[in-house]
């Protein structure tokens, strides 16, 4: 008997399959039929119809055997995404979403993304961070990622943008997160990244847009600050919102106060939407989305 077979038996693979479609009788019985008769045992499934919009929405987490593979599983499964008209895809549930960090010259996101990433509160592997200045280099340095400098001017906006495209083509990249990079972003690269680009706004979405939101939120005399992590479209800051977090402040916070407490919030929404994006917990849904958290 070999060592292998001896040992204990090789635990079975993970796998995420996400769905989006029109809603309409037989869905759910057509996929867990589909992961019956291929082998597969669901672990968790969460579905959701949405009735103004009339889709349904479904994240299951199901497991596999060898000789289960996860590209048989997509060419097996093109046949019933095919009869209900399905967006969907099939991912490996254990494998991690290698991402991009984009930051300008307030790091705490960066910081907080990089320390997450690098003790496995976030499934991800960070493949670079770039910015358009080099205050923190040092910083991701120490965590021994590639660090890009590419500065943005008006003229150079364009081949800017060109670079960091061929660095996410280049570097297998699935996701770019804005980490407070503060540079408006063409319609061209929105298009490029759609449902692959989030940002953290450091406002409670839609109020206070624009240069220093905790300043306008002093002098409006607020109760409430916070923030919110949403995909970016063309249209700037209106993409569909992911997560947002918020703190109850009183009447005796100071604005350097409100932006302390600001940034600890930005941190909070923005690492949940990263954790939710890379597992494969949100669909879109026109200009809103679905979470399966």
């Amino acid at each position: 008997m070999s060592e292998q077979s001896a040992g204990s038996s090789v635990s079975p693979e993970q796998y995420v399959l996400t769905l989006s479609c029109p809603d309409k009788k037989g869905i759910v019985h057509a996929v867990s039929s589909y992961l019956f008769m291929t082998g597969c045992n669901i672990e968790d499934s969460q579905q959701f119809g949405d009735h103004d919009t009339g889709l349904f929405f479904m994240r299951v987490h199901f497991s596999a055997e060898a000789p289960v593979t996860v590209d048989k599983l997509r060419a097996s499964f093109a046949a019933v995404g095919d009869s209900f008209q399905m967006d969907w895809q099939i991912h490996l549930a254990e494998q991690k979403m290698r991402i991009i960090l984009m930051v300008s010259k307030f790091g705490h996101c960066l910081n907080d993304l990089l320390f997450r990433a690098r003790i496995g509160a976030l499934p991800v592997e960070i493949a670079a961070v770039v910015s358009n200045h080099t205050d923190f280099a040092e910083l991701v340095a120490s965590y021994d990622i590639p660090f890009h400098h590419i500065p943005v001017t008006r003229d150079t906006k364009a081949q800017a943008e060109a670079q960091l495209l061929e660095l996410v083509r280049a570097e297998n990249v699935e996701l770019v997160v804005l980490a407070r990079y503060m540079q408006v972003l063409s319609d061209d690269l929105c298009k490029a990244l759609s449902g692959r680009i989030i940002n953290i706004h450091h406002s409670f979405l839609p109020s206070f847009k624009g240069a220093k939101p905790y300043h306008q939120a002093h002098a409006r005399g607020v109760k409430l600050i916070g923030a919110t992590a949403h995909y970016v479209t063309a249209d700037l800051d209106e993409g569909p919102i992911i997560e947002q977090e918020v703190e109850r402040v009183g009447h005796g916070v100071t604005p350097e106060q409100l932006v302390a407490i600001g940034r600890d919030v930005e941190c909070q929404a923005l690492a949940r939407a990263v954790k939710w994006h890379a597992e494969h917990r949100i669909l879109l849904n026109g200009h809103r989305t679905v979470i399966f958290a």
